[in-house]
């Protein structure tokens, strides 16, 4: 009995039907975009999408990863405007800073630098990473690329496909609850910091994201 498909078997093959069907001119790159609430797996599904489309070219590599996290603004920022406990909101990121990386990204003219998330530092590294311009496909992941409002919402524009990962939210609480006991936090402590930040951030994910080209429910997947 073959297989049964997984997560990335469905992505992958999404991207190559975008291949086929896009209409920008060819030599365009491509953008995918992958999103969900924390704790979805996304990291995880897009890191596994672009190991197998470099597996797949045998040469130069055929894609690139690109995370939204890079885009957290510092944390002074967010002191100073009463934000820091919210950390990971739509409005603690530079999303402006995104939608114009994202432009540029679609023009592919040149080697474009990225900023990087650093979690040891827990913050931004300025041009940490850089996209090169012969990269025929970009995944971008993070919770937020599909969220419906301004100024998100300009991202869509650039999309050729987008997938969106939406598990229980039982199984989103625990596993955040696990991210943050890996952290050294007490159980309580973890549980407060997914209850009063994560969860209320998976919220808003959930509710108020625009329909993806491949929705996954994950309800037989593993974290």
């Amino acid at each position: 009995m073959a297989p049964a498909p997984t997560d990335s078997d469905a992505v992958l093959a999404l991207i190559e039907r975008a291949l086929i069907e896009r209409t920008q001119p060819s030599g365009k790159r491509l953008l995918i975009a992958i999103a969900g609430p924390p704790g979805s797996g996304k990291s995880t599904l897009a890191s596994e999408v672009v190991e197998r489309l470099n597996a797949e070219s045998g040469g130069e590599p055929r894609a690139a990863l690109l995370p939204m996290d890079g885009f957290h603004l510092d944390n002074e920022i967010l002191k100073a405007r009463g934000l820091l406990a919210r950390k990971g909101a739509p409005e603690t990121f530079d999303a402006h800073g995104l939608v114009e990386l994202v432009r540029r990204l679609r023009a592919a003219e040149a080697d474009t630098p990225y900023p990087l998330f650093d979690r040891a530092l827990d913050c931004a590294l300025p041009d940490a990473g850089l996209l090169k311009a012969t990269t025929p496909i970009v995944v971008i992941e993070g919770n937020y690329l599909l969220l419906d409002t301004p100024p998100w919402q300009a991202l869509a524009e650039w999309f050729d496909a987008s997938v969106f990962l939406a598990p229980p939210i039982e199984a989103l609480e625990e596993r955040l609850v696990q991210r943050w006991l890996s952290f050294g936090f007490s159980p309580a402590a973890a549980t407060a910091k997914a209850q009063d930040n994560d969860l209320k951030n998976a919220a808003t994910v959930l509710g108020n994201s625009r329909s993806a080209d491949l929705h996954l429910t994950q309800q037989d997947s593993a974290p």
